[in-house]
């Protein structure tokens, strides 16, 4: 069960006090008397012995003839003893384990902590009292985390417990993005050139922390060449193996350097036990040494009830590291009582006498669950405990070690709680030590790894459109398409869709404004069609009013096909309505404007073109050429490359534009051009008959309202180039209402207002007084 050091012989005891309180316990086993065997497995050699002895049939005595039967089925094979309590070390607990799962003879370590030991394919009668080292290395690992230490150096004894340790750590580790600046195992001869270079890697290694995960003896030979190479101010995480051991904490010298934590198992004080212990040390004493001895040296049983170890005189003070594993030993033998009290029915005061096959009980132990010392002890799935660990730090006083809890480890549910004011670092301040390769990045800052550890990285700012995931803090990853993010951030905003709603204030002020235009021109409309032979209004152009005022209106009637969502329908009207009406409208001003100079300025000097401009209706030949023209573009236009709704996604980077996307802007840019072209061939035209009669000069009018037009048509496309925000739908819409109203105002409200306040003016008298001025001007010029 143990060795030959004060920790085995404290953990022989505890065995033995453990069964003497339950044998004198009148309602755990009330009338059964548990009887034991004692090993010492100092070596593979006596351990496997041991493990044979235990599972072998024969009589009783050390040299009696022992044997174990060879056969296909042992369920009815009934061994030497019916359960198995040890061995202490992981390489043992893998041989024993192999051999007494064959028989299904359940088998409770105290101290094996190896991971493998879980598998129970391979050791299925194998249960244990001490945490699993991948319970162990999520402890460790928990604590790095809670303490921000991403940058570590680990080290680990040369045997199976610090091998697969240091694995079952890494793996742990990676997972939570903690980086290893170095591995090592420790040579474990002493003054060895390898263990100088372990030590140097450390220091090499420039981390903070170091994970040492290595049994108490690897543990001692490495901290004694820290102390020897002085070696100061880091902090040092120890396993449960050596946290608490009296081999390390007295190595002269190793309060200075620095600060140690460790996990602890989970225990309750036992007084009885040490009460026990001291009493049979007594007794022992005065007893002879070969009362016990005679026949097998290796054993102790009932029949022989002293422990006598003459190499341990005198012996030391438990150390807090045998209490932890003394109360293991405890748990492990009242596992195997309270099985056994189910298992022989003592629930009744009474236990059966039956045989109990060691299969019996093993599945009995794994459903066991019972308290003791107010410690609840069960076993999952796979035999490990369901308990956790006590994180502790060294305390010093001057030279005087003591310990204290400063965190607990829980298994279920996993949870790590410390006790941050108990906390005491070597640093200044005592401030929690830093053990990074790199630092954090700010919000919204990919990491751009540097070598191989992905701890050690530079920062760069994720760019506009592109966000970090904090799930990969390795890439910046693209936005959705109807998402956004400005550089360096950390998640994506939805991006604002914009359109001329209905219900927007500035969509009201523009529909209350092409409302008043489009009532404005209904008036006008009306009044010249009651006013229809007044000179004002044949001077006008007469039904080429009706033409104008009907073009614009309907021009602005188009204007609300650009209000809320667009559509199919409203794509196809707005652009080829307002342009083909614009257009008539200019037509219409180019010819009454040309009309009029024909008459006053070229009748005389080219009657023939005046009778040809009169005889074939040159005004409508005219609007109804240009109109005609456009027209065709425009059916072209929506025949072969007809605009459709779309939302854009490039005129900003926050926004969504729901506009009429045009596949190919080509044959639309003819009809704009051709209003264009017009509108210039408007002004020449106008600016022309500048010095006509004043009751027949447009000349003014006119210009004043292309002006508008031509300014509008700038402002728009100058703002377009520099301004993709969410007031550019409103912007187009004012943008192609302001030259209606240009019109209206500049053309017709001028005679509007005569009609209704300017009667005087609008007489035949009035005109012709009005052509004889401009005739005598022009006589008196010539």
């Amino acid at each position: 069960m143990g060795n030959s050091s004060s920790h085995g012989y404290y953990l022989a005891q505890a065995m033995r006090f453990s069964i003497e309180e339950i044998n004198n316990s009148s309602c755990l086993l009330p009338n059964v008397t548990l009887g034991y065997e004692i090993y010492d497995i100092c070596s593979q050699v006596t351990n496997l012995y041991a493990t044979l002895g235990l599972l072998s049939q024969g009589a009783e005595g050390c040299h009696s003839h022992q044997h174990i039967p060879v056969a296909d089925n042992y369920t009815g094979y009934l061994p030497k003893a019916v359960a198995v309590i040890g061995p202490d070390r992981s390489e043992n607990a893998l041989i024993t384990a192999s051999l007494l799962g064959i028989f299904l003879m359940p088998e409770i370590s105290y101290e094996a902590s190896s991971p493998l030991l879980s598998l129970k394919r391979a050791y299925p009668s194998f249960l244990r009292t001490i945490p699993s080292d991948r319970l162990q290395a999520e402890a460790l690992v928990s604590l790095l985390k809670d303490f921000q230490w991403t940058w570590v150096a680990a080290v680990g004894s040369d045997n199976t417990y610090g091998r697969q340790g240091l694995q079952t750590l890494h793996e742990v580790a990676t997972k939570e993005g903690i980086c290893f600046a170095y591995q090592g195992i420790i040579c474990m001869e002493t003054n060895s050139s390898d263990l100088v270079g372990n030590v140097h890697a450390v220091i090499a290694s420039k981390t903070e922390v170091v994970i040492l995960f290595a049994n108490r003896r690897g543990a001692t030979m490495f901290f004694q060449e820290i102390v020897r190479q002085n070696i100061t101010g880091k902090v040092w995480l120890g396993t449960e193996d050596w946290s608490l051991s009296r081999e390390i904490w007295e190595i002269h010298g190793i309060h200075s350097i620095g600060t140690v934590i460790g996990a602890t198992i989970m225990q309750e004080p036992l007084p009885e036990m040490w009460e026990f212990e001291a009493a049979s040390r007594h007794s022992e004493s005065h007893r002879p040494q070969a009362s016990c001895f005679r026949g097998c040296s290796e054993t102790c049983s009932q029949l022989c009830s002293q422990l006598y170890v003459p190499a341990l005189e005198p012996l030391l003070e438990p150390s807090p590291y045998d209490t932890q594993a003394a109360f293991n030993v405890y748990s492990a033998v009242y596992a195997v009582a309270h099985s056994l009290h189910r298992l022989l029915g003592c629930q009744t005061g009474v236990c059966r006498k039956n045989t109990i096959y060691p299969w019996q009980l093993l599945k009995e132990i794994k459903e066991v669950k019972f308290s003791v010392k107010e410690r609840q002890i069960s076993f999952d799935s796979n035999g490990d405990p369901l308990t956790g660990y006590d994180i502790v730090q060294w305390k010093w006083a001057g030279q005087n070690w003591s310990y204290e809890v400063i965190a607990t480890f829980s298994s279920k549910p996993v949870n790590l709680t410390i006790r941050w004011e108990k906390l005491q670092w070597h640093t200044r301040d005592n401030q929690v030590p830093v053990s990074v390769c790199s630092k954090d990045c700010a919000v919204g800052e990919q990491k751009v790894l540097q070598g191989i550890h992905q701890c050690c990285f530079h920062c760069v700012t994720c760019s506009p459109g592109t966000f970090l995931n904090k799930s990969n803090p390795y890439a910046c990853q693209l936005c959705q398409e109807d998402e956004w993010a400005p550089a360096g951030s950390e998640t994506c905003f939805p991006r604002a869709t914009i359109f001329l709603q209905w219900g927007d204030r500035i969509s009201q002020a523009l529909l209350s404004a092409t409302t008043l235009l489009l009532v404005l021109l209904a008036g006008a409309l009306f009044l010249f069609v009651r006013k229809a032979n007044t000179p004002v209004v044949r001077s006008a152009g007469g039904w080429l009013c009706f033409v104008m005022l009907s073009a614009l209106a309907s021009g602005n009637a188009s204007l609300y096909c650009y209000f809320g969502v667009p559509s199919r329908y409203t794509c196809l009207l707005r652009t080829s309505m307002y342009t083909v009406s614009f257009n008539v409208c200019l037509a219409c001003m180019a010819a009454r404007s040309f009309q009029i100079l024909l008459i006053f300025k070229m009748a005389s000097k080219a009657p023939g073109l005046y009778e040809a401009w009169k005889n074939h209706h040159g005004c409508g030949l005219f609007i109804g050429t240009c109109t005609g023209l456009q027209v065709v573009i425009f059916l072209i236009y929506l025949c072969a490359t007809p605009p459709f709704p779309h939302k854009d996604y490039d005129t900003s980077d926050q926004v969504i534009l729901l506009e009429c996307k045009e596949r190919s802007s080509v044959i639309s840019l003819l009809g704009f051009m051709g209003n264009g072209l017009l509108g210039i061939f408007c002004f020449v035209i106008s600016y022309m008959g500048k010095d006509l009669p004043n009751s027949y000069n447009e000349a003014k009018c006119t210009t004043f309202s292309l002006i508008i037009y031509f300014a509008s048509l700038i402002s728009y496309s100058t703002t377009f180039s520099v301004y993709r925000g969410k007031y550019l739908p409103a912007i187009h819409v004012a943008s192609l209402l302001l030259p209606l109203f240009g019109v209206f105002g500049s053309y017709f409200v001028p005679k509007i207002y005569i009609i209704l306040f300017r009667s005087e003016r609008n007489t035949n008298e009035h005109f012709q007084m009005s052509i004889q001025s401009y005739t005598k001007k022009k006589n008196v010029s010539d």
